[in-house]
């Protein structure tokens, strides 16, 4: 090859720098002639005075000292373009061992700049966390001053497989608005044959090309008339986009443009690549990954945007939605059965809002919903839809699950004036459902505000009162309805706070239950209760059995067999002196787990009691499935008994039914002796209340129990009386 046929510039100089000899490609890149350029100074031909000046000092002193000189540098053509070259100066020495001459090669890397200085420039963009649009522009205009005879365009393919423009600069906006929203496939251009082959497509000619026929229309009369679309290809393989040149005649992509595409499709990959690593970041901080809701902190703004832009006079309403029993669903059937109702529930409450209205997930089994443009009307027919659309079952591993919920309501401006407050007061009225059973909805009012309060309040110290052993348990006496002697005793448990004095069971067993603390209350009275039935075995007095009440939610887990059977064999009892009292609660649901652990019990030798008998929903269905033992009839019903006809045949309809199962029946609340009486003539098994003994403390039990044993000797037979 011949020094005219290289691509490189080429030059000799004598040994003061004076050029002898320029090569065709040097004239070509920096515009003289050779006329022009020989016998004058090589420096001044590069742009002397605009080079930079430590450049010129290195060059000389390497020339100097006769080394080669190889770097970079900033040069000028004849009319003043900025070039850059990599440069490689040799000194040639004579005989005498001075510099002779310069030999000068020079390959030119002001395109190979341009692409340095693009990939910077984006780099530094999408690291400064530019939207994906700005750089997707910034990558268009910047090839389009590398080529201005092309026109660039980027777009994005959609989870649809559709087509979205990000980016064409020199497009008019009625363009991109054609291309909006097109299936990707042979119908849609090369950018839709692109994203759908996977591989890059051209069109030389758009006027003829199939793959146009649908578009040209839009493109032809700008004056472009071939068109090169690339696939934008991401690390795990999707295609999330195309990049396409636009030429404005016939004709097929050079070498250049080769290049120059390779770097802008790496460069669209990190574009790509950030912005959805960003989507994701933002989904993960503002969207529930579950259910894909929005969260707590999302909803938080769009409730602050609402206000902001509701106009006066606007109303709405908030609902907080709470699951009922949700957490027997994970802990008899698992969580990923509890996710995939979530998910469903989800699904059921988007499908019953309206536009505009807002839905998030609060955590947990807990739901808010903003109802926009509502008043209380509109708000209870939503929530009525929200309750019916959740009853019907969901079907998931081969369980059929009905769901109820507890809602509660606030309405704007009514029951507050910000976020906070609104959320507050619907969090409040949606316990007030949960306390009236659930499965319903309830709207706030002013009372709320103290019960939950006082729930906040009361739930602090009742886990404080279980971690410190700040609970008792009580013994009320059972005998026999026959003849008296003692049967058992049942353990009651009793708070007494230090400030708020004794608080009633009905108030912390159902505030425990509310605030997942029921489980530990029940084992610890289990506990305690083996316990003092062995410490008065200890003393040598003869108490039968205990009875401890054991809620349904502790029936729904696994551990409840081994935390009863352990309880038993650390104080030395054996299973038929506990009876477990149940409710119908434990049916409710048709938890398999709950059923398995009544069995279980009962196989263990454990006796079962069916308590308040009466007081709940299919009472006789639930009563024949479970392996219970003992029937106790609710005091509410023996409370009439004296008076009321009905309340008689009622008692004596549940005795009956009771001994027709073969089942001891316990009466509760026997209060005097004409319920007594009435008592033994239906051959009643068991009494228990204030006409035997008031729930005793363990040294008043020791106590009652001694008198009764003095009247037995001093006067004959065991004598019933009230303590």
């Amino acid at each position: 090859m011949t020094a005219d046929e290289t691509e490189r510039a080429l030059y000799v100089t004598d040994g003061r720098g004076a050029l002898l000899y320029v090569n065709r490609a040097f004239r070509d890149i920096f515009g003289y002639t050779a006329e022009e350029a020989l016998g004058r100074p090589a420096l001044e031909l590069l742009g002397q005075n605009r080079l930079d000046a430590r450049t010129l000092e290195r060059l000389t002193g390497q020339v100097r000292k006769g080394r080669t000189f190889h770097e970079e540098i900033r040069a000028f053509d004849k009319h003043g373009k900025e070039l850059w070259m990599l440069a490689t100066v040799r000194p040639v020495r004579g005989a005498d061992g001075q510099v002779d001459n310069l030999v000068c090669s020079l390959e030119n890397t002001t395109e190979s700049r341009k692409i340095q200085t693009l990939q910077r420039d984006v780099l530094e963009a999408v690291a400064q966390d530019m939207p994906l649009r700005q750089v997707a522009d910034l990558i268009c205009r910047r090839v389009e001053q590398i080529f201005p005879e092309t026109v660039c365009s980027i777009a994005a393919v959609d989870p649809e497989k559709r087509l979205r423009p990000l980016a064409n600069p020199s497009l008019p906006d009625y363009y991109a608005q054609a291309l909006d929203g097109v299936p990707i496939g042979p119908a849609s251009g090369t950018c839709g044959a692109a994203a759908h082959r996977g591989e890059p497509v051209m069109s030389e000619d758009i006027a003829t090309d199939p793959l146009w026929a649908e578009l040209s229309g839009a493109v032809l009369p700008l004056g472009l008339r071939a068109c090169w679309s690339s696939p934008i290809r991401l690390r795990d393989g999707r295609v999330a986009g195309t990049f396409a040149f636009y030429f404005r005649a016939p004709r097929l992509p050079g070498p250049w443009h080769e290049v120059v595409l390779s770097a802008c499709l790496h460069l669209c990959v990190v574009a790509f690549e950030r912005h959805e690593a960003k989507s994701r970041i933002n989904r993960l901080a503002y969207y529930d990954s579950l259910t894909g809701l929005p969260n707590r902190a999302l909803l938080r703004d769009q409730i602050d945007d609402a206000f902001r832009n509701a106009p006066p006079g606007r109303r709405m309403a908030f609902l907080f939605l709470d699951i009922d029993n949700f957490k027997d669903v994970n802990d008899t059937l698992g969580h990923p059965v509890g996710d995939e109702l979530l998910v469903e529930i989800a699904r059921r409450l988007r499908s019953q809002l309206a536009p505009g209205d807002l839905v998030s997930r609060h955590g947990g089994d807990e739901f808010v919903i903003m109802l926009d443009d509502c008043d209380a009307d509109r708000a209870a027919l939503t929530a009525d839809g929200i309750l019916d659309a959740l009853l019907r079952p969901v079907h998931i591993s081969g369980c059929s699950l009905p769901v109820t919920a507890s809602i509660g309501i606030s309405l704007y401006p009514e029951d507050g004036a910000d976020r906070d407050t609104l959320l507050k007061n619907a969090d409040a009225a949606m316990y007030q459902a949960k306390a009236d059973n659930g499965a319903t909805h309830r709207f706030f009012n002013r009372q709320m505000n103290q019960a939950g309060q006082d729930r906040l309040l009361l739930g602090g110290a009742l886990r404080e009162a279980i971690a410190r052993r700040g609970l008792q348990l009580r013994y009320q006496p059972l005998v026999s309805a026959r003849d008296g002697r003692l049967l058992g005793v049942e353990a009651l448990a009793r708070w007494t706070h230090p400030t708020l004095g004794e608080i009633v069971p009905d108030r912390f067993i159902r505030l425990a239950e509310q605030a997942g603390l029921i489980e530990a209350i029940g084992e610890w009275a289990l506990e305690e209760a083996c316990a003092q039935l062995a410490a008065w075995d200890g003393k040598g007095l003869r108490v039968p059995y205990v009875s401890v009440n054991i809620s349904p939610v502790h029936f729904r887990n696994r551990q409840l067999l081994p935390v009863v059977a352990a309880a038993l064999d650390r104080h030395g009892l054996t299973p038929r002196r506990l009876l477990i009292e149940i409710t119908e609660g434990v049916v409710v649901g048709d938890c398999p787990t709950a059923l398995e652990n009544t069995r279980a019990l009962r196989s263990l030798g454990i006796r079962l009691a069916m308590d308040d008998f009466g007081t709940g929903s299919s009472s006789l269905s639930h009563l024949a499935r479970l392996p219970v033992t003992e029937l106790k009839v609710d005091r509410h019903f023996i409370a009439g008994i004296e008076e009321d006809e009905n309340a008689r045949k009622l008692v004596t309809a549940v005795i009956r039914i009771g001994q027709g199962l073969g089942l001891n029946v316990i009466a509760e609340g026997v209060e005097t002796e004409a319920q007594r009486r009435f008592l033994q003539a239906l051959d009643c098994d068991a009494m228990q209340g204030f006409l035997v003994a008031r729930a005793l403390a363990p040294a008043e039990f020791e106590t009652w129990l001694a008198a009764r044993a003095g009247r037995a000797t001093g006067s004959g037979p065991d004598t019933v009386s009230a303590a």
